[in-house]
């Protein structure tokens, strides 16, 4: 069975699941950044607690608004719906913290995923280094 673990600070498992999806598979050299030292990291391991998906999140300067990203699921776990695993359990994660939005720059050819996802564009398209990007936004209906 799988599982999740977070992380107040950026864990090597993380490192080298983004380091092999994002910088070797995609040509990404800028991955690290000022983020990784807010955001909470989100690891999923499978049931022999092997790393085979990431991505972190914070808060979006404003109390209720959330920020996701760095979604990365190694290659050979691909196709398994775990990138839909690590999005709910964010999203389970920031609404305990009383968030009302959650925010994502998707890749522009993952935009399809994220609106299956529930996730609407709410901005142009810009580019993060060689790759198109656009701001997507899921907000949360929080009435009981």
């Amino acid at each position: 069975m799988e599982y999740f673990r977070t992380y107040c600070s950026l864990p090597k498992d993380a490192i080298f699941i983004r380091k092999s999806v994002f910088m070797e598979e995609q040509g990404f050299t800028e991955e690290f950044d000022e983020k990784d030292s807010v955001a909470k990291h989100v690891v999923l391991y499978s049931s022999e607690n092997i790393p085979m998906a990431t991505c972190r999140y914070f808060q979006n300067g404003e109390n209720k608004s959330y920020v996701v990203g760095r979604i990365a699921v190694l290659k050979e776990f691909r196709r398994k719906h775990y990138g839909a695993f690590m999005l709910s359990e964010v999203e389970r994660q920031v609404k305990i913290a009383g968030a009302e939005e959650l925010r994502l720059a998707a890749q522009v050819q993952a935009t399809g995923f994220y609106i299956k996802m529930g996730f609407s564009i709410v901005g142009k398209e810009f580019f993060e280094e060689h790759c198109p990007h656009i701001w997507m936004c899921k907000k949360f209906n929080l009435q009981k």
